[in-house]
């Protein structure tokens, strides 16, 4: 018997220190399954590959917004004005913006475990390769 599979949505979250030369390095992973109730993020910065964009960043602004994406994940959804669910929360961290910690644009895929495939998402697309 196979397992029952859902779509879900990603983007990947992008250190970018000098907006304006559009140098970016991956940094993080926000997944939104509908059908499962799943939203989630992940992250890894790593100083050092920052540092060869941007010798000057301030590492730790960066680490404290990516983990800010994880926290607004996280969160209690809310509800009128403030946020009327997961996809709207997902909408509001996938918007495009011109801050250091900006999302990719949004791709989809299929999926049987959300967490597992963010996971993976985050080893394939963030992690440096050996």
């Amino acid at each position: 018997m196979s397992e029952l599979r859902h779509a879900f949505q990603y983007a990947v979250l992008r250190a970018v220190p000098r907006v304006e030369r559009g140098e970016f390095v991956n940094i993080g992973v926000i997944l939104y399954c509908q059908a499962a109730d799943f939203l989630a993020a992940t992250v890894s910065v790593e100083d050092a590959r920052l540092k060869v964009l941007a010798p000057d960043v301030d590492v730790d602004a960066v680490r404290s917004s990516a983990e800010a994406v994880v926290l607004a994940c996280r969160s209690e959804v809310g509800t009128a004005r403030e946020n009327t669910g997961l996809a709207t929360r997902f909408g509001i961290l996938t918007a495009p913006r011109s801050t250091v910690v900006q999302p990719s644009p949004v791709h989809a895929g299929i999926t049987a475990d959300p967490q597992r495939t963010l996971d993976s998402l985050l080893a394939r697309l963030v992690s440096p390769r050996p």
